[in-house]
This record gives structure tokens, sequence and C-alpha cells, in this order.
């Protein structure tokens, strides 16, 4: 097994998800001209029935832990959850998984985060979040004997206050000897993005979407920048074609390069990935599965892509891998019963 003797940490947030799954009859979806955003529609002061109400662990910490886990890695979860009935549970499932639960943080202030996912026919859910003790890490939670043997180091999303970490986690990582992942959600790329182009010095593979590489390429490129003359310009998949918000999929690439990742890995939803290097950019096709839950696919990508770039696998074969894992949590109804092994990957790869 390639990954049975590698051991991995996750930081980030764990939550307690609770999904409402809401028949099609007592929901409208509203999708507008004139933009891409789509709206679901609940009638005021109405009581609705719903097919089921199912409640999981998510958060993508722990969404990496158990991801890394099922590959085969030594996985330990640095995350912060109250002194709660939430925060037992967590810790239980993460028990279950075989992972390493000696660094929770137990805070006796905050609860434990909650989701609350409204499901819709679509599948892919409206989330209202109370993030609670995630928000709260602090210097003196992130110390060098976290990262001692690490191989791997994933840092999911940072909420709140827990984002002024970020570039003591990556350094302190990186000091270590581990290859490190990061994957920051809109709103720390918002709210902190000075902090995170700092911590890039210490990153190997930056992982975001398209809408959080947009956000970021404003911050690091002037818009319009001239394409590279050694872009490829024959039957462009759509960032290669139309960029982000004005600036050239290339050209952010090879300025997040330049500033220490080796890996920019950027997903567009069901069009499909693209990974950048300094010697240029690969596109990979999402591919198709019925749709149980989008949540939770997102972290199954970066964390399983990381997982195989963490041991120098070439880039295509990260792609396929990653796609496998998060095709099979799309297909299922919370964000960990889909996760693959890496036998189960392995089979997907050989096909």
């Amino acid at each position: 097994m390639a990954f049975s003797k590698l051991k991995a940490l996750t930081i980030g947030s764990a939550t307690i998800d609770v999904i409402a799954s809401v028949e099609d009859q007592d929901i409208e979806r509203m999708t507008m001209h004139n933009a891409t955003s789509s709206f679901l529609l609940l009638e005021e002061g109405r009581k609705i029935d719903v097919s089921s109400i199912k409640s999981s662990v998510g958060g993508g910490a722990t969404n990496s832990a158990v991801a890394l886990a099922r590959l085969g890695f030594n996985t330990a979860c640095r995350i912060r959850t109250g002194a709660d009935m939430e925060g037992e549970k967590i810790k239980a499932e993460l028990e279950l998984e075989k992972i390493d639960t000696s660094l929770i943080i137990r805070d006796e202030t905050k609860p434990t985060g909650q989701a609350i996912m409204v499901m819709s026919h679509v599948r892919n859910p409206t989330i209202f979040t109370n993030r609670g003790a995630n928000t709260d890490l602090c210097d003196a939670e992130v110390t060098p004997e976290l990262f001692k043997g690490c191989d791997l180091v994933y840092v999911a999303s940072l909420s709140g206050n827990s984002a002024a970490c970020l570039t003591r986690i990556v350094r302190m990582a990186k000091e270590a000897g581990a290859f490190v992942a990061t994957n920051p959600g809109i709103r720390q790329l918002t709210y902190w993005a000075g902090d995170i182009i700092e911590a890039l010095a210490f990153v190997d593979l930056l992982s975001i979407n398209a809408v959080e590489a947009e956000q970021l390429a404003l911050r690091l490129l002037p818009k319009g920048q001239p394409q590279p003359a050694d872009a490829e310009v024959v039957d462009e998949p759509i960032l290669l074609k139309k960029g982000l918000g004005g600036r050239y999929l290339a050209s952010f690439v090879s300025e997040v390069c330049r500033l220490g990742p080796k890996i920019v890995l950027v997903t567009n939803g069901a069009e499909g990935a693209y990974a950048g290097t300094s010697e240029g950019i690969q596109f990979h096709p999402a591919g198709k599965a019925e749709v149980g839950n989008t949540a939770g696919a997102g972290d199954s990508f970066a964390t399983t892509f990381s997982a195989y770039a963490s041991i120098n696998a070439d880039i295509l074969t990260c792609l396929k891998a990653a796609t496998a894992n998060a095709l099979s949590v799309i297909a299922a109804p919370d964000t960990h019963s889909g996760l693959l092994s890496e036998a189960a990957i392995d089979a997907e790869l050989n096909n």
C-alpha cells in the first residue's frame, strides 16, 4: 500500500451536519436569467414535511481526515469542538475510522459547530452554519510537536479568528518536512487574503474552486493581463477560455507558483478541474454520477489530489484519483460514507 506507512495531519473545522431533504412539490427553485445564481423558495410560516432528516459528521478537517484514513494514512486531526454531545459524536466517529483524536481541543465556552442543509430536488444544498468552537484556534494551540513525523499536512478552511493561524501552521509543517496542502474557503480568501498570500511561501499545493480563484486573482494580478505567449489556445476548457474575472488562468497559476506552491488546483464544479504547475496546466473533466449530495465533494477531491501529490504521483494520476473519490461522495447522502479506499481508487484508475 502506497500510503500505509505515511502519517497525515488535518487541521480545520468540524461540524455536525443536519440534512433535511425536501420533496419537489414543497419547494420551488428560481434561476436568474442574467446571473449564475439559483435560489430555493420556501413558503413563509409553513411547517413542511420532509422525506428525511439525517445527522452526520462533517466539516473540512474531519472530511479530509476520514478521506486520508480510508486511503491508508496514519491520520490525526487538529480540530476544536464544544464540551457537548455533538463534540463526543465527532470524536466517536473519528475513532471508528481509526483516526487519532488526542489532538482534539474541547472548548468549554463555545459549542461544537453545526450546519443545517436544506436539500432540494437538484441535490445542491443550501447550508446554514453556526461555526461555534471552530473560530477560536490560536497560536498557542499550534506547536511544532503537532507536525513531528508528518508526511502530509492538509489545512482545510479556517473559520473566523482561526484564519490568523494559517502562516504559523504551514510554516511549522514545512519546517517539519511535510508536504503541505491548503484549501482556504471564500470567506478566508475575502477577509484574510493578505495572510494567505504570505502563507503561500510554505505551501506545496493550493486547492481552491473557480470562485475562490477569482477572488485571489483580484489581489495578485492586474485586470486584463496579456495571455502568456506559450499558452495553448485550442479547444480550451471554460476557465482557459474566459479566465478569472478578466485575469488569465495561466497568469494566475504562474503568479501563485512564483510565491511558493508547486501545484495550483482549481476546481470548476460539474465541468472539471485544472491542475497548474510552472510547466503548464492540465484539465480533467468531472465525469458523471447520480447526485445524492454535493456537500463534501470538494473536500474529497482536494484531499485525494493532495494525498497522491504527496507521493509524487504524476498530475494526471492525481486528477483521476481525486475525480473517482469525488464522484463516489457525490453519489452518497453525506460527506463521509462515499469516501473510497486506496484499493477502490486503484481499481478505478486501472479501468
